[in-house]
C-alpha cells in the first residue's frame, strides 16, 4: 500500500500543476467521452439510438465518473508547450476501462455479442446482474490509468527540468 500512496501523491501533485488550458482540455475530452459512451448506449436520449431495457440508476453516475477519469487520462497525452516531448508509454488500462464502461452501461439485450452467446433470457438473467461489477472494474482500470499517467508526469526528470526552468528564481 505505500507504493499506491506514493503514486497517488505524485499523481495529485501533477494534477495540481495543470494550468487552465490543460484543465479545459481535460473537460473537453470528458465531454467528448460522455457523448461517445452516452449516445450509442442511449443514456443521452437521441433519435438515432434506442434501448429495449431502461437504464439502471447507477448508469448515470458511472457515465459521469467514466467521463471525468477518461478526460484526465486523455489529457495526459496532450503535450504541454513548456515541456519537452517525452517518450510516450501507451496505457492499455484506460482503453480497457473505457470499453468495459461502454459494456456496463449499455442495454443488456442490445449487445449483439451477449445476445449471440446467451440469448435474450440469458442476457437478462446473467449479463444484466454483472453489469454493475463490470462498471466498477471499468472505473478501477481508468483510475489506475490516471494515477499511472499522472505519477509518471510528476516523476519524469524531463518534466521536472522544464518546470524548474519555467519557475521564477527565488534568489
Amino acid at each position: 500500500m505505500p507504493f499506491l500512496r506514493a503514486h497517488t501523491r505524485l499523481a495529485m501533485r501533477a494534477l495540481a500543476r495543470w494550468g487552465a488550458a490543460r484543465r479545459a482540455t481535460a473537460a473537453a475530452l470528458a465531454t467528448a467521452t460522455a457523448l461517445a459512451v452516452g449516445l450509442p448506449t442511449a443514456l443521452i436520449p437521441n433519435p438515432v439510438f434506442g434501448r429495449e431495457i431502461a437504464p439502471e440508476w447507477w448508469s448515470y453516475p458511472l457515465l459521469a465518473a467514466t467521463a471525468l477519469l477518461a478526460g484526465v487520462v486523455l489529457a495526459t497525452y496532450v503535450r504541454r508547450p513548456a515541456a519537452p516531448p517525452a517518450p510516450e508509454r501507451v496505457s492499455r488500462w484506460g482503453a480497457a476501462g473505457g470499453l468495459l464502461s461502454f459494456l456496463a452501461v449499455g442495454c443488456p439485450v442490445c449487445n449483439k455479442l451477449v445476445l449471440a452467446a446467451l440469448g435474450t433470457s440469458g442476457a437478462m438473467a446473467y449479463w444484466a446482474p454483472l453489469q454493475p461489477l463490470v462498471g466498477a472494474a471499468s472505473l478501477a482500470l481508468l483510475a489506475v490509468a490516471a494515477v499511472q499517467r499522472l505519477a509518471g508526469e510528476a516523476a519524469c526528470p524531463a518534466d521536472r527540468a522544464a518546470s524548474a526552468a519555467a519557475a521564477p528564481s527565488t534568489n
